[in-house]
């Protein structure tokens, strides 16, 4: 029997084989070589609704090369941008598309708004290609007479309550969060109000005994920001926070600030330099008595952060290194650098890296006597550190054909299931 079966396996697959090998070559497609050679990140979707493009892998076989980049809008949504560059015979060439998608928006609408700016910015590109005659443009006239004023005046508002819960026999953890905005974001002024509640707990169930350990936090914040010019801001932040892990009671703070850009703000979807400096007043009110035998005290802090970040063609780069001390004990200072770095090495092969390190000094706030093992071992209580650290690498190669057109979602996805991409 099981000789049969591996017979009949074997015939299956040859008759596969010898399907494939009947298929007329690509050959019989012969306006497929002219078309224009693009290198791109793209979803599955866009390769299908922008089928008249070649998609390469190689970076050096493109006619044009796409950069995607996304960041926040003031609505609440995604502002999404291309940035478009020809090369070889397209050297020279330069576009950039976008579009800002609404916070309500869905999925299907944003890939949707996704290949229709694609589309106008490749448009002149193709113009210059053979397939140029087999492309017909066409305006649906979504346009209005008249404006109507936004009743809202640019407030956009958010709020969002969760909760979680999970257990077995001897243990069960639950957990509620709560968060309430409220933002107004225009090329003058971007004002961000926030809330936020979590509570956790947890219960253990050892030999009979019941153990339990809650973690609650609180905090408003608040940041105004008024622009000044293509270079220069300022504003400032008011916040409050209660921690049981951080021993804080009550914590107020007011930082007012200023921010210089080297680069105009206007291209920092693609590059920004930004060096922020900010001077203010923090009393804090603590739960238990802290090592330095306080329950209460005023303090004053400054920070300096400078912020680099940049999107190329060979990969992307965003380092922060950040400065801050009270201003009573310069001892008392805290120094963090943070970066990821993603790399095109060579055809193919890419390179992720990402880390950060912090040097802590500044643990105002520890609470006098320690901490429980349970509290230790739940990190329900913060420990006294002198730094902190993480880090993460990776590495991806692709090798093969430098073309990747054609979409066959048959036995699922080309990557192991359904799914939707949004382009990165």
């Amino acid at each position: 029997m099981p000789t049969k079966i591996f017979s009949l396996i074997t015939l299956f697959s040859f008759s596969i084989l010898w399907a494939s090998a009947q298929e007329p070559g690509v050959n019989t497609d012969n306006i497929r070589k002219d078309a224009l050679n693009v290198y791109m990140d793209a979803s599955d979707y866009i390769r299908k609704e922008i089928p008249y493009i070649n998609y390469v892998r190689d970076l050096k076989e493109a006619d044009v090369y796409i950069i995607s980049t996304y960041q926040s809008a003031g609505s609440g949504g995604m502002q999404y941008t291309y940035f478009i560059s020809g090369q070889n015979r397209f050297a020279g060439m330069a576009d950039t598309v976008s579009f800002t998608s609404s916070p309500d928006d869905t999925q299907d609408f944003i890939r949707e708004q996704q290949v229709k700016v694609l589309k106008m910015g490749l448009m002149r590109y193709v113009a210059r290609t053979p397939l140029a005659k087999y492309i017909n443009v066409s305006f649906t006239l979504p346009l209005r007479e008249t404006v109507t004023n936004d009743k809202w005046n640019n407030w956009v508002f958010r709020t969002s309550v969760s909760g979680f819960l999970n257990g077995e026999k001897s243990y069960n953890y639950t957990n509620l969060y709560g968060n309430m905005s409220a933002s107004k974001i225009t090329e003058d002024w971007k004002v961000n109000i926030s809330a936020n509640y979590s509570y956790g707990v947890d219960k253990f169930n050892i030999n009979g005994a019941t153990y339990t350990s809650r973690n609650n936090s609180t905090s408003f914040n608040t940041l105004v920001v008024r622009s000044i010019s293509d270079h220069w801001s300022y504003g400032g932040s008011l916040s409050a926070g209660a921690s049981s892990y951080s021993n804080l009671k009550l914590s107020l703070s007011l930082m007012p600030g200023i921010e210089y850009d080297i680069y105009p703000y206007s291209q920092s979807t693609r590059k920004q330099l930004r060096l922020l400096y900010r001077a203010g007043f923090n009393p804090v009110f603590y739960n238990d008595t802290t090592i330095y035998n306080k329950t209460r005290e005023n303090l004053w802090k400054h920070s300096l952060t400078a912020a680099y970040a940049v999107v190329q063609k060979w990969g992307s780069v965003d380092v922060s290194l950040g400065y801050s001390n009270y201003l009573h004990d310069w001892s008392k200072n805290n120094l963090s650098l943070d970066g990821d770095l993603s790399l095109r090495i060579a055809k193919g092969l890419n390179l992720e890296l990402g880390g950060g390190v912090t040097l802590i000094h500044d643990q105002l706030s520890l609470v006098k006597g320690g901490a429980t093992t349970e509290e230790v071992l739940l990190r329900r209580k913060q420990l006294e550190t002198q730094y902190s650290f993480y880090a993460m690498f990776g590495f991806s190669y692709t090798f093969g054909s430098i073309y990747n057109n054609v979409v066959n979602p048959r036995f699922g996805s080309s990557g192991g299931g359904a799914r939707y991409i949004i382009m990165n």
